[in-house]
Order: structure tokens, then sequence, then C-alpha cells
């Protein structure tokens, strides 16, 4: 079933407009794109909109800004076009129509006149005899006079493709060889009772005019393999298919309890990653580890990386569980990974309003640049930065009353009288002299450094944990630094 040899590859990436686009589809997205551009292949990217009930501009706009957003490039598509134009399924429905009426005048597909409540009935029975419950084929060889009496009814048809009576067999570019008897694939619908083509027929007669050379998908999908290749042999019959794709379909991506994350799973929207500050690196990277990896060893890697090293056989069948804390750990590392400039402006959205608790007036640049450094050794994520950074940009530390509880214990009141006299007589041009006044003022209360600096940090920060406390006492400066030991003495001696 693979392309023929020398083929250009050609993949597919056909989401549907519904909701916000979720990190399933993104990691399909991305096996697709790297198979694409590993191979030097052409990504075709289309828009799958012909159920009118779900699917939304406002959806299909937001598709086309997180394929920006994570960096992928289209060679044909929407914005781009191509030759096989357009590349909107809603826009296609006459070459639907076209096809449907070539497959029922050849014989590979027939009209079916059963309402529900007659194939309900008829399902109940076969299951109740021990029979498979799938389309019995009532329609399939309806005379003349059957066809005449149904009309007469008032009934409306649907169209259902013919499946052969036989065994199809194909061979999984993830999974291997898998073998499909045909009681486990009955006739199915191509057309609605109204006219509208469904999934079945619009997918591969797309795949078939736009020249797919391979088909990478969801797991999800694998059933409905069968019917497509079969579909794909009355196309080629009809001149409308070249030849028949590989397929391969990827593992379930699970969430928590083992079930698969859907749509409706908090943590599989792109949206969130994208408002916590994800680099679209670091969560590609783990995506793709997600069913597939670079080396036994090495988790963390750039995308061209991947692209150079993707092999969809490498691809596991098991199910890939995604896991948020080695997500977010992988994310951190690519954030230290960026130069320091670009992580400074990476940041931006998160250093002014709505993101900020500062007035814009408040924050400095200076500072900011100074403290940059610093603040990228230690976050996961981007929005992690504005309560890292807000006792430098705010008139106040905000205070996390847990904080002061857990480090200003008994004598911290004496221990900051200390402090603030070494740190008034310290150079303030170096963090190391900074650190030195502090040793010692915790040496003269017989306490270590560790122990010593707590209260300082919450006296200047607000909080136990957080940047380098020496850094930040010289990017804050000497009178706003003493300023608060000032006013952290006077709340423990009120």
């Amino acid at each position: 079933m693979a392309s023929a040899p020398g083929s250009p590859v050609r993949v597919r990436f056909c989401p549907s407009p519904t909701g916000n686009p979720h990190v399933g589809l993104v990691r399909t997205a991305l096996f697709n794109w790297a198979f694409a551009r590993h191979h030097q292949g052409t990504l075709v990217f289309r828009i799958e909109d012909t159920d009118a009930a779900r699917d939304s501009e406002e959806s299909y706009t937001q598709l086309l800004d997180a394929m920006r957003w994570l960096g992928f490039d289209w060679d044909e598509g929407p914005e781009v076009g191509g030759p096989h134009a357009p590349y909107r399924q809603s826009q296609r429905m006459d070459i639907y129509k076209d096809v449907a009426e070539k497959l029922l005048a050849a014989g590979h597909a027939y009209r079916c006149y059963c309402s529900q409540e007659e194939l309900d009935s008829r399902r109940e029975a076969a299951r109740a005899a021990g029979r498979p419950s799938g389309y019995d084929g009532h329609c399939r060889d309806l005379s003349d006079a059957e066809v005449e009496g149904y009309k007469a009814e008032g009934r409306a048809p649907i169209v259902r493709f013919r499946m052969p009576d036989e065994a199809i067999t194909f061979t999984d570019l993830v999974r291997g060889e898998i073998t499909y008897l045909p009681e486990n694939v009955p006739d199915y619908g191509i057309v609605r009772a109204n006219g509208a083509p469904l999934y079945t027929l619009v997918n591969p007669v797309d795949d078939a005019l736009m020249e797919i050379t391979h088909v990478l998908r969801g797991e999800d999908l694998l059933s409905s393999t069968p019917r497509q290749i079969a579909l794909y042999k009355a196309l080629t019959e009809l001149g409308i298919a070249k030849e028949i794709p590989a397929f391969g379909h990827l593992p379930y991506v699970m969430g928590e309890g083992n079930k698969k994350l859907s749509k409706r799973d908090p943590q599989s929207s792109l949206n969130l990653y994208r408002e916590r500050g994800f680099l679209p690196e670091g969560l590609l990277n783990y995506l793709s580890l997600l069913g597939w990896s670079l080396s036994a060893d090495q988790d963390i890697f750039t995308i061209d990386e991947m692209v150079a090293a993707f092999d969809v056989s490498d691809v596991q069948p098991n199910p890939a569980r995604f896991d948020l804390k080695k997500c977010e750990a992988i994310n951190g590392d690519h954030i230290r990974l960026l130069p320091v400039k670009d992580f400074t402006e990476r940041c931006r959205p998160w250093l002014k309003a709505p993101a900020a608790p500062w007035a814009p007036e408040d924050f400095d640049e200076t500072k900011w640049q100074a403290i940059a450094p610093h603040a990228q050794t230690r976050l996961k994520v981007l929005s992690e930065i504005t309560d890292n950074v807000d006792f430098l940009f705010l008139p106040e530390p905000v205070l996390d009353e847990a904080s002061w509880a857990k480090a200003m214990k008994e004598g911290s009141d004496a221990l900051l009288v200390t402090a603030r006299e070494k740190l008034d007589a310290a150079d303030w041009t170096s963090p190391e002299s900074l650190k030195e006044a502090v040793l010692a003022a915790g040496e003269a209360h017989g306490l270590k450094l560790g122990k010593a600096q707590a209260p300082v940090r919450v006296a200047i920060t607000g909080r136990t944990v957080g940047l380098p406390l020496f850094e930040s006492l010289e990017v804050l400066g000497k009178e706003k630094a003493l300023a608060r030991i000032d006013a952290a003495l006077a709340r423990l001696t009120a």
C-alpha cells in the first residue's frame, strides 16, 4: 500500500475548525510536518469544514494562528494556494457530488432507503443472534419496483459505498500488517439523505485528487482505513486516484486516569500552553516524545534535529501519556537555551498590562535587562516571570504570609538589624560583597548563610524562594533594599 518508489512525498494535515486547537492535533501536525520536511516533500494544509453545525470561522482563524505560532509552514493550503485549490472542503461540494454520481453510475455505490428505525431494529436482531451488527446490505440489490415503492413513500435515500466481499490487508507504517475481514467492514454511508457528503467520502476523495502519498493520522481512525482503501480502488478504476497512499496510525495521547486525552480535558488546549508561556520549540519537543524519540538518552533537541532524524517507522504504536510536569521541565530547558536577548523579548507580554501587576511607569528597562539572565535560569514557563521580578517594579513586595511565617523565626529582628548594618557598609556594585555582608550577619548570630538569608529574602521579595538573592539586591538598589528591611523590622517589632 506504500506509495510508488520514487514518488515525491505528499502528506496532509486536515483538521476540522471546531473549538480550540488541542495538543493531540498539534502532535499529528508535527509528525506530518516533520515527515514532509525530512523527505523534502510537500505538506498540504486542508480544512475539513463540511459540518456546518460545528464548524466556525473563529476556529478556522485560530487554526491558522496556531500553525503560525508553532512555526509550521505549509506548501499548499489556505493563504498559500496551490494546484489543487480550494483547500476548504466547504468550497469543494461540486467535486464531491460529481464523484458520488460516478461511483453510483459504476456500481461502486448505491442508494439506501432504510429508515433509522429499521436499521436499529435489524441491528438489535443481529446482536441477539450473535451476528455482526453492521449494515446488512438490505438495499444493495433492490429491484426497480422496490425502489419505486420507497420513492412513493417519500423516503429520501442516503448513498452507501459497496464494500467488496473480500479481506482487506494493508501494512501500517506504525503497526505493521493488518487484515480486516469483510464481515467486519460493512457497506457505509458516503452521502447524507439531504445530499451533503460525509467525511467517509470527502476525505479520501481530497487525498486522491491532491495526490497524497502518506496518510499519518490518529489511531482512532484506524478502523476506517479498510473502507478508504476499498474506496481508493474504486477511485483508481474511475481514473480519479493514481495510487493508494501508505497509512500510518499514530498512538493515542492519554490524559489523567489513562483515558484518551480529549478536547474537553483542560490540559489539552493549545491556548492554555500559549497563555502560560510555553515556547513553541519546548512544547513541540515534548509532543514529539509522545510516540517517538530522537535517541534513548536524549530528550532535549531542536526542531531541526527532529526533522533530520524523523522516520515514521520509528513511531511506537503504544499509547503515550501526557505528563505536564515533564512538559514543563523540557520547556524550561528550552528557555535556558535561548539567547538572553531573545529571552528578554519573549517575556514582554507578561511584563506589561494586563499580565503585569505594576503600573507601566514603574517598569524599569535597565533593571529588567540586568535581572533577565538570572531569571532565565529559573523559569519553566514564561508566565512565571511576573512573580519572579515583581519585587523590582512594585512599590512594596507582595508578601506571602506563609513565607513570612517560615522565615521570620525568633531572633529574626536582631539578625535583620545586623544584616542592615553590614549591607549599608557593603559595595552595592558587587553581589559577592552583598553575600559577604549577609554571611557576616549570620555568623554574628550563629547562623549559616542559608538560615541568615531567608529573612532578608522575605523582607526584599516577600517570598522564601525566587531569583538569586544577592544579584536581586544589586539590581533593586541600596536605597529600596534597606527601606524594605526597615519595613520588615517595623512589622516584627510592632
